[in-house]
C-alpha cells in the first residue's frame, strides 16, 4: 500500500506542477481534477482565445493494477521521464495513449504485467 501511497503523491505533485503554467495567449485556467478514490488523475486547460473556446485535457493519469497508466501527456518531455526521476521503475509506468502492440517497444511497461487471467474454461 505504501507504493500506491506513493505512486499517488507523485502523479499529483507532476500535475499540480504543471497547474502553476499559464499559457501566453488567451484568458485559459488550468483546471486540475483528482479522484483519489478511483485514482483518476486529470489536468486540463480551459478558457477562450480570442473568440475560440479552449478546453482540452494536458494530462490523463489513472493508477491500476498498482502501475501509473499514462492515457494522455500532452507535454513537451512527457511525466514519463518525471516519475522516472521520482524513482519510479519504468515496468510500473504504462504509456496506455500507445497502442497494446507498441507499447513492449517503449521500455515503459506493457500493462499486461500485472494483470492475471480472471480462469480458464474448463470441460465437464
Amino acid at each position: 500500500m505504501a507504493k500506491l501511497d506513493q505512486y499517488r503523491q507523485y502523479v499529483q505533485q507532476i500535475l499540480e506542477e504543471y497547474s502553476r503554467y499559464r499559457p501566453a495567449y488567451g484568458e485559459v485556467e488550468m483546471e486540475l481534477i483528482i479522484d483519489r478514490e478511483r485514482d483518476h488523475y486529470q489536468l486540463m486547460s480551459i478558457g477562450w482565445h480570442d473568440q475560440r473556446r479552449i478546453h482540452g485535457t494536458l494530462i490523463r493519469v489513472d493508477i491500476k493494477h498498482e502501475q501509473i497508466w499514462i492515457q494522455h501527456d500532452g507535454t513537451e518531455g512527457g511525466i514519463a521521464h518525471e516519475l522516472v526521476a521520482l524513482g519510479v521503475p519504468k515496468e510500473d509506468i504504462v504509456p496506455a495513449f500507445h497502442e497494446p502492440y507498441r507499447r513492449q517497444y517503449t521500455g515503459f511497461g506493457t500493462g499486461t504485467e500485472s494483470v492475471q487471467p480472471t480462469g480458464t474454461a474448463g470441460s465437464i
